[in-house]
């Protein structure tokens, strides 16, 4: 395929064809490794030959190609250097003279490039973006600000370093002053053009950059250039917050317009400052109180200035923090009218939120979920009230009380009519009666000034039995979320009694009702008490083939694969009650399964929610997990083929799922002969290309793990040991997936007997130390570690303290002490989780009493005694190592496709017991000394009395007697 700019073009336009972008995007990643391939797509990108929609794809392809491509595992650039120079060279320019929609994509593939390169190996950045900027030519200079929010925005999150300081001292020197001219000359050319309608709106976007710059180049630290312009900078942000002109106003109420922008960000500099900054930014701050309180009892309920409302709440809640801005607040009267000025018209449900409850209900419950958007108008506003509370808690809980006596009062006159009354009752009670953060087990702590659970059952359990249309969706979704809310202030009893009406609420008609129901049985059986989960079988049995069925139902009722993956609610809750029942999940086992594959066979056409994959996949982990053991034969059967589907098909997004089952199957019956299907996808398993994509090397290399504990001998007569070896050398040279190197090789020398592993012992060894050398990181250190003490402790075929030795000094003859004392023992007492020390102790003592330690080198007694006794009689770090107990936790907090790996809750291995019949390690030392003492005529305890400390020696005898 020849690589030029018409081909280029057109496989991005036949991306864009469903029927045809499978194959237009495999081979645009084959065209990639050509020389040169960037530069072309920036051509396409920049050029007004082809349609928009084409450059779109080219400017987007361009960014996830730099993703991919810029530099390795070790920062080190994969491109060939002339396109580097090139691409740093061109990027710029042709960004800032892009239009909007092209420019965010070119933006962030900028940013890419600065995580790596900037500011020692792009040192020329920033002067380049500073050339560019212009008194009046407004396209360029928001083209330079947006390069220039994409960089420095990527130093809000991160932690204060040198390094991170080196870059932000190297930008300020070179920007602030620039910026605060451009700051200048946009605000004289506002006033210029107040009444052109034409030039504000880009100035307003100019204007509305600045104040992003002005938030990055602040967010670490308060630059001196800043400090000692603050009085100017902030009266001009002053000016723009409190600037009215019906010009700049949109007539578009549901997006925000520029001018809402500038205030918004204008709002948020002020928050941060606030927080940052109080002493310098503490003479300035009375005013923009004052202001922000004014813009917000004088702004309207519409969506366009939802973020604009939100932000200034949030900059009032940080002035509330500080004592003496709060007592501003302090009195019955002003709380009063803060309650009814500014909390109350944006707790209100408003015309906006009922029609987003009907009309995208999913985006509905994304936005009322804890934490899931903080830019909404009601979680400002609740954040406001509870930051108040905070300071006078007395004084707010009074006001806000009256308020929801009100409320309620008015709805009973008129329930029908007045149900939105209600609805505002139920989040201000909400609002006061919560304390602290709302972690994910709900409310930890509460207002002890009222009474959660008597207004549960006064004022809100009611709306939970009433039937589905006796009241208004809105106030059956109020009730559920109370609950969900304070589940942690209910007692078990109370809860165990909702739970047949949530049930109930899955049958019910509308979305976020049923939604929310399932969100909620999720939640509740998540719950926990001393580590264990909080609901057990029978609590649960009773009511899952019901709840089960309605969830297939519901999920099913999406028709086409998009619809289906929309609710990832109903599939977690699904996976939440398979995870409790265990094992008395094998009556709807086949239900189970048949629904999910058929679920597969739809999603796999399209997938498009992560989050529902991730959690559709945890399902079946569960069926396999708890049913697999007693139904191997049947469960290989059902899944294999639908399995081999996705592998055929390519689903990139589902493969490494399907490793990782594969694997539980397998493990399932781990002394069972190996299924004649699997045998043959041991070859294909092999292909380097399938380990080319690190998403799936952990989950192939437990399924490669897997096979061989089951078909050893067949991977031997077969030859595909050397291929198994070879994966193994390039996985461990490279720090992502040298872990994972290790779990294989731990692997081979489990499964495999030496006379089978002798050829290639030396290799094997030679490959770890010629990287422990080399560029070894913490995490093989650690490893190393575990796998040297694995194979001294014996408890693998043929292996012990010699073969340990052996295989060391087989790479160079005597280097075996030198490794002990110098790496292996000194970093032995970092080993912390119960399995692992016990490891640790086991293969210490064989080593200890082993030819290599008492015959070939006597030196390494004592260190080696030192090291052993030290992890004996320190204290031992409690490790909660029952990964049953743990499946409580099959929460993702942050998954997209994309991701280097999903890790499958239901699928963790628990950890190795290397002897289950040691259970007291000091006897098991005790007597295993005493055994080779016995055997060498004394030897040991001579050696000890004539090298040890008093003290040493008083330990071991303990040990010993």
């Amino acid at each position: 395929m020849s690589v030029d700019i018409p081909t280029v073009a057109q496989l991005l336009d036949a991306s864009l064809n469903p029927a045809q972008a499978k194959q237009a995007e495999a081979n645009l990643k084959a065209a990639e490794s050509t020389p040169g391939f960037a530069l072309l797509l920036l051509q396409i990108v920049a050029s007004n030959d082809y349609e928009l929609k084409i450059r779109l794809a080219g400017a987007l392809f361009f960014k996830n190609f730099i993703r991919r491509n810029w530099v390795d595992e070790d920062g080190n650039h994969k491109l060939p250097a002339n396109d580097v120079a090139a691409i740093k060279k061109e990027i710029v320019g042709l960004m800032i003279s892009l239009p909007p929609s092209l420019q965010v994509q070119l933006g962030e593939a900028i940013s890419i490039i600065a995580d790596s390169d900037f500011w020692e190996r792009w040192d020329t950045l920033v002067d380049d973006l500073v050339s560019k900027l212009t008194p009046d030519n407004i396209e360029v200079n928001n083209g330079v600000l947006t390069v220039a929010h994409s960089i420095f925005k990527r130093w809000r999150p991160l932690f204060r370093s040198d390094a991170l300081f080196a870059e932000i001292n190297h930008v300020l020197e070179k920007f602030c002053g620039p910026w605060f001219e451009l700051l200048k000359s946009t605000d004289q050319l506002l006033e210029q053009n107040r009444n052109n309608k034409q030039a504000l709106t880009p100035l307003l976007r100019q204007l509305s950059n600045c104040i992003k710059v002005f938030f990055d180049l602040s967010c670490q630290d308060l630059p001196p250039y800043f400090e000692q312009n603050l009085p100017q900078i902030m009266e001009l942000f002053y000016k723009y917050l409190t600037y009215q002109n019906p010009l700049a106003e949109t007539d578009d109420d549901e997006e925000s317009g520029q001018l809402e922008r500038v205030k918004a960000g204008i709002c948020e500099v002020l928050g941060m400052y606030t927080q940052k900054y109080e002493d310098e930014f503490d003479p300035l701050i009375s005013n923009f109180i004052r202001a922000t309180w004014e813009l917000l009892i004088s702004t309207g309920l519409q969506p366009k200035y939802d973020i604009l409302v939100s932000r200034a709440l949030q900059f009032l809640t940080s002035t509330a923090r500080i004592a003496k801005h709060a007592e501003m607040f302090n009195s019955q009267e002003v709380l009063s009218q803060v309650t009814e000025g500014i909390v109350l018209p944006n707790m209100t449900l408003r015309e906006s939120d009922e029609e987003l409850f009907e009309d995208d209900p999913i985006e509905f419950i994304r936005r009322d979920l804890e934490g899931s958007d903080s830019d909404t108008r009601r979680r400002a506003a609740t954040d406001f009230l509870r930051q108040l509370l905070e300071k006078f808690e007395k004084t707010v809980t009074d006001v806000v009380s009256r308020y929801i006596t009100h409320y309620l009062s008015e709805y009973e006159k008129d329930p029908k009519e007045n149900w939105k009354s209600k609805d505002t009752a139920l989040y201000l009670f909400t609002s006061i009666a919560t304390k602290g953060t709302v972690t994910s087990v709900g409310v930890t702590s509460t207002n002890l000034l009222v009474d959660v659970v008597d207004f549960f059952q006064k004022r809100v359990a009611s709306d939970l039995t009433a039937g589905f249309g006796d009241i208004t969706p809105i106030l059956k979704v109020d009730a559920i979320r109370y609950l969900y809310t304070f589940r942690s202030q209910m007692t078990k009893a109370q809860l165990v009694d909702a739970f047949p009406l949530l049930a109930n609420h899955l049958a019910s008609p509308n979305f976020v009702v049923y939604t929310y129901a399932a969100i909620t049985i999720e939640r509740i059986l998540a719950m926990t008490a001393d580590g264990q989960s909080l609901f057990k079988i029978p609590d649960v049995e009773p009511y899952s083939r019901d709840i089960v069925q309605h969830l297939f139902r519901l999920i099913e009722q999406g028709g086409t694969p998009e619809k289906i993956a929309e609710n990832e609610y109903l599939m977690k809750c699904l996976m939440r009650i398979l995870i409790v029942l265990k094992e008395a999940s094998m009556p709807i086992s086949d239900f189970v399964v048949d629904e999910l594959l058929k679920i597969t066979g739809e999603i796999m056409k399209n997938p498009s929610n992560p989050r529902f994959t991730h959690y559709h996949f945890e399902s079946l982990g569960a069926i396999i997990r708890f049913v697999g053991p007693s139904q191997q034969d049947k469960l290989e059967s059902r899944l294999f083929a639908p399995f081999m589907l996705i592998l055929q098909n390519d689903v990139s997004e589902f493969i490494p799922y399907v490793f990782q089952l594969l694997a539980l199957l397998l493990e399932a019956a781990p002394n069972a002969p190996l299924p004649d299907n699997f045998k043959t996808l041991v070859s294909p398993l092999l292909l380097p290309q399938l380990w080319e994509s690190r998403g799936n090397v952990p989950a192939l290399v437990r399924l490669i793990a897997a096979i061989t504990t089951r078909a050893a001998s067949d991977i031997v007569a077969n030859k595909q040991l050397e291929p198994i070896l070879g994966i193994f050398q390039k996985l461990v040279s490279a720090k992502p997936t040298e872990v994972h190197a290790f779990e294989l090789l731990e692997a081979v020398f489990a499964n495999f007997d030496v006379g089978t592993l002798s050829p290639y012992v030396k290799q094997i060894f030679l490959i770890l130390l010629t990287r422990l050398q080399g560029s070894k990181t913490e995490a093989f250190l650690f490893r190393f570690l575990k796998l040297s003490f694995l194979l001294a402790s014996g408890t693998l075929p043929n292996t012990g303290p010699d073969f340990l030795s052996g295989g060391i000094d087989q790479v160079q003859n005597g280097v075996f002490p030198q490794l002990l004392t110098s790496i292996i023992l000194p970093r032995t007492d970092k080993i912390q989780l119960p399995n692992d020390r016990k490891t640790a102790v086991i293969g210490l003592t064989n080593l200890l009493v082993s030819d290599t330690v008492l015959v070939k080198y006597p030196q390494t007694f004592i260190p080696t005694l030192t090291t052993l006794l030290k992890m004996l009689e320190l204290p031992q770090v409690p490790g909660g190592d029952d990964v049953t107990e743990r499946l409580h936790e099959a929460d993702i907090d942050d998954v997209s496709f994309g991701v280097s790996f999903a890790s499958l809750i239901t699928c963790r291995k628990a950890p190795k017991d290397v002897d289950s019949r040691i259970l007291d390690l000091r006897r098991f030392v005790g007597e295993k000394l005493n055994e080779v003492n016995t055997a060498t005529n004394g030897a040991v305890v001579n050696r000890i009395a004539a090298e040890a400390s008093p003290e040493m020696q008083q330990i071991v005898q303990r040990y010993m007697a």
